[in-house]
């Protein structure tokens, strides 16, 4: 169960931040990293729900993008997300798997970087369950769009050409972000911090 964080100087509580008891320990960061990754995941207002994806581009020029994150292991050792399999990113990843997640919290006051080595499944019985739960929701249409991501639209193709009858295949994609490291950074009025860590290693680093 968590505990609520109780701010003793008038001054400490003027910005509304719901913080827990402070983070002393590489422990206690390390668990509550965790922690706030598995609820992003189900809980649509936390501002870790939406990172940004950065990869490499065809023209080996940095790309970034706004992506859902859907899964968390325990302990952070992958993160999933989705994407239409037809999407650039998949093509950049297949030709250069590094990838970069960056999250943001206002309500923490942390920036979360995670660099990552990612893989993308096309089919499986993974890509079957998932798409098995998402085909009843809104977002099935997602990816059942005849037009890929970043095509070029014009008026008579901006229509969608299926018939009521059909069933078009789905174009949903896995990615699952193997995670090397992550650096955490946690700005306070008491001062900044920062840390970067693996699965074995922990270092302070200046903020």
């Amino acid at each position: 169960a968590s505990i609520s964080f109780q701010c003793r100087p008038r001054r400490a509580c003027e910005k509304d931040n719901p913080l827990e008891t402070p983070l002393l320990t590489e422990a206690d960061i390390r668990h509550r990293i965790g922690m706030e990754l598995q609820r992003a995941t189900t809980d649509r207002h936390h501002e870790w729900r939406t990172p940004v994806l950065a990869t490499v581009g065809a023209d080996h020029a940095p790309q970034a993008r706004t992506v859902v994150l859907r899964q968390v292991d325990t302990p952070v050792s992958a993160l999933q997300i989705f994407t239409d399999r037809r999407s650039p990113k998949v093509a950049e990843l297949a030709a250069s798997p590094h990838a970069t997640l960056v999250f943001w919290s206002t309500r923490l006051s942390w920036q979360l970087r995670v660099r990552t080595r990612a893989a993308v499944q096309h089919s499986g019985p993974e890509v079957d369950a998932a798409w098995a739960r998402i085909s009843q929701s809104a977002a099935a249409g997602d990816y059942l769009s005849a037009h890929a991501p970043g095509a070029a639209l014009t008026l008579a193709t901006s229509k969608s050409t299926a018939g009521k009858d059909e069933l078009p295949a789905h174009h949903l994609a896995l990615i699952t972000l193997q995670v090397l490291d992550m650096d955490w950074l946690e700005l306070a009025r008491s001062g900044h911090r920062r840390a970067v860590f693996s699965a074995e290693q922990w270092e302070w680093r200046g903020p």
